[in-house]
C-alpha cells in the first residue's frame, strides 16, 4: 500500500467525522462507564469495569487508526481531475454485457479507507476497479473478479 494512500475530500471529512465522535462521545461515555463500575466495589471480580477498560483500549486503537490515516492520507478532489480516461476519483457508469436486460450501474473508485460498495464507492484496489483505471470512454473491458469473468462497457466518465 502506498504511504500515502488517495482518500477524496468527502472521505477525509468523513474520517474527521469518525474521530470527533469517538473524542467527544465514546471516550466521554466510557469514562463515565469506567468510574460507575468502580464505585461498584472490588475490581478483580468486577465484569462491567474489566469490560470497559477493555472498551477504552479498543476506543483508543481506533483513535490511533484514524489519526494515522489522516495524517497520512493525499487528499485529492475528483472536481479538480478530467479527462476521458478512468482514474482515481471517477464517476463510472457501466453497461454489464453479460447481462443485457440489467440497468448500467454506476461506481465512483475511491481509496481503501472508504469504500463503500453499498454505496457505489468501490476501491482503487478492487478487481474491478484495476480493470477498469487507464480504460477510455466506450471501451470494452473483461474484468477477473471472485465470481468470474465479467464484460462491460465504459458508457460514460464523469469527475463530480
Amino acid at each position: 500500500m502506498s504511504s500515502q494512500p488517495p482518500i477524496t475530500p468527502r472521505g477525509y471529512a468523513r474520517l474527521h467525522e469518525q474521530l470527533q465522535h469517538l473524542r467527544e462521545v465514546e471516550r466521554p461515555r466510557n469514562v463515565r462507564d469506567i468510574e460507575e463500575a468502580r464505585a461498584h466495589g472490588d475490581l478483580k471480580e468486577n465484569a462491567e469495569y474489566h469490560a470497559a477498560k477493555e472498551r477504552q483500549s479498543h476506543i483508543a486503537g481506533m483513535m490511533q487508526s484514524i489519526e494515522t490515516q489522516l495524517a497520512t492520507a493525499q487528499i485529492i478532489d475528483p472536481k479538480t481531475l478530467s479527462g476521458n480516461r478512468v482514474m482515481f476519483g471517477a464517476t463510472v457508469t457501466l453497461n454489464d454485457l453479460d447481462q443485457e436486460d440489467s440497468p448500467p450501474v454506476r461506481y465512483q473508485i475511491v481509496g481503501d479507507l472508504e469504500s463503500d460498495l453499498a454505496s457505489g464507492l468501490i476501491s482503487l484496489n478492487s478487481p474491478l476497479a484495476r480493470g477498469l483505471v487507464g480504460k477510455e470512454l466506450g471501451a470494452e473491458v473483461v474484468v477477473t473478479t471472485p465470481k468470474g469473468q465479467r464484460n462491460y462497457l465504459i458508457e460514460k466518465i464523469e469527475f463530480i
